[in-house]
């Protein structure tokens, strides 16, 4: 079965970067994370079983945690 794969721009509250990272890291789907300089804080890539669930994911679980003001979702078009 193949997955559905993204990489997550996240922005955080000010001051929430390190916080959001170690709250995300622990999530089932997130494969890697990483505390970034630039307009995002944090980038993540996830793997989900289809799109919906990757939705629920980022909607579910990262936006959630109150710590992200923004987050922009790059679907992998080739694995």
């Amino acid at each position: 079965m193949k997955l559905t794969q993204a990489y997550i721009l996240i922005e955080a509250l000010p001051g929430k970067g390190i916080d959001l990272v170690n709250i995300i890291k622990e999530i089932p789907g997130v494969k890697t994370i990483h505390l970034v300089t630039g307009p995002y804080d944090v980038i993540a890539f996830a793997e989900a079983a289809d799109l919906k669930s990757l939705g629920e994911l980022i909607v579910k679980k990262i936006q959630a945690t109150g710590f992200v003001a923004r987050t922009l979702t790059c679907i992998t078009v080739e694995q």
